[in-house]
């Protein structure tokens, strides 16, 4: 059975539309993701260019202009739904870690 389509984020997915919360260009994207992570995530231009359109056919996010080559995108409400559903699944990983390791690990 294929796995269903943006039903969990990959870190790059996350961190795109993380970045899109305010309309950006795709060269803006991977330099904000570069500095967030402080270099930990790293998304390649070919990467992040499939994913852009794969989240705009989804709806998660819709291009704001267009000059040349030059796009700029912004997070739909989708998206932010995705977004929001990612970082609550993340949030009970870490608190299944905290209940069974009885611990808090900070980054």
């Amino acid at each position: 059975m294929p796995r269903e389509r943006f039903k969990t984020l990959t870190e790059q997915m996350f961190y795109i539309l993380l970045c899109l919360h305010r309309e950006c260009r795709g060269v803006d994207i991977l330099e904000m993701v570069r500095k967030l992570t402080e270099g930990r995530v790293n998304i390649g231009s070919g990467t992040l260019y499939d994913l852009l359109e794969q989240f705009i056919k989804e709806g998660a996010i819709e291009e704001t202009k267009s000059e040349g080559r030059r796009r700029s995108y912004i997070i739909t409400e989708k998206g932010r739904q995705m977004l929001d559903k990612e970082y609550r699944r993340l949030l009970s990983q870490a608190a299944d870690y905290n209940r069974i390791l009885g611990k808090d690990v900070s980054p």
